[in-house]
């Protein structure tokens, strides 16, 4: 009982990095010590245990997959996951310039960290690099991320999420805003528990463990400083997506009208960049968030170290 109550507050510490966008559950899975046992885990969904499940024999289904260490980490995430969604859709409404501040400023320090992990700079790497820097200011200027609720788009917003948490250092919040539909899925679906929006992801999250952790794990063994260069690049590419200081584009109908969603909610198209005042309270305010958001990932930095110096 006392294994499966740590397992569950490692649980908690998970969804909530999952959350944030730039932190990741991976690191934190890191951190606490069950990463490597999750993703054993994950790697045994295969026929055999699927078999073992359909035929009836559960206990041995459970052993294979893990599953005291699976179900309290899991519930652990999904209590986070509810409880801070709850928070930032708050936030989001209220200080909306101060939790993008934040997050712009979790972001812009993992740019540094997740780029330290390259053991050998090469001409791969530097190439990787700016194909991941231009791959996110395409999306960022080119085709702005947009919401999208249609199935499809959720069941691979669920695949590309849950991938990304694989990665150490690459946030799947961060995946979703740059595909555009954080505030939809982490916010809106999370805290009203909105079925219709959280069954695709969870289905493409789920196909995407089972179905890429085996070939995520192999890439990044093998292509190792490669693959850290490319989400290094991705990474910075999209910090303008995060810029606290913007407008939204709404959509505009044949006459001229805003379109609305079903809920009433204006469909964003995408965002026009500001400048901040600098002499006023809310860019102080802004900029104490920014810095509070870099120093929360040195700080998770200097914990990831102390770990690796103990074991």
């Amino acid at each position: 009982m006392k294994e499966s109550i740590i397992l569950f507050f490692k649980g908690i510490a998970m969804g909530a990095a999952n959350v944030i966008p730039g932190v990741s559950g991976g690191t934190i899975a890191l951190l606490t010590g069950i990463f490597n046992p999750i993703i054993d885990a994950i790697k045994c969904v295969d026929a055999t245990t699927i078999k073992m499940f359909f035929t009836g024999d559960f206990k041995g289904f459970a052993e294979r997959v893990n599953l005291k260490l699976l179900i309290p980490v899991f519930l652990g995430v999904f209590v986070s996951l509810i409880s801070l969604a709850k928070l930032f859709k708050f936030l989001f409404v209220a200080y909306p310039t101060y939790i993008w501040s934040f997050f712009f400023g979790l972001i812009l320090a993992s740019v540094f960290f997740v780029a330290k992990q390259i053991t050998k700079c090469s001409v791969p790497t530097v190439i990787t690099f700016l194909v991941g820097t231009a791959i996110a200011l395409s999306i960022s200027f080119m085709t702005p991320a947009t919401e999208n609720s249609s199935m499809l788009y959720l069941m691979l917003c669920g695949v590309v999420a849950a991938c990304s948490m694989i990665l150490p250092g690459l946030s799947g919040s961060f995946v979703l805003i740059l595909l555009g539909n954080y505030e939809l899925v982490m916010i809106r679906s999370v805290s009203n528990l909105d079925w219709a929006i959280l069954l695709p992801v969870a289905l493409g999250a789920v196909i995407g463990l089972v179905a890429f952790s085996h070939l995520l794990s192999w890439v990044f063994k093998k292509f190792h400083d490669q693959t850290i260069s490319l989400l290094s690049g991705f990474i910075l590419g999209s910090l303008c997506i995060l810029w606290p200081w913007k407008e939204q584009i709404y959509k505009l109908n044949a006459s001229g009208e805003v379109l609305l969603k079903k809920s009433g909610e204006k469909v964003v198209e995408g965002y026009e960049w500001l400048m901040p005042d600098m002499m006023t309270t809310e860019f102080m305010i802004a900029s104490v968030c920014m810095v509070a958001g870099v120093l929360s990932i040195v700080l998770l930095e200097k914990l990831a170290g102390n770990v690796k110096e103990e074991n």
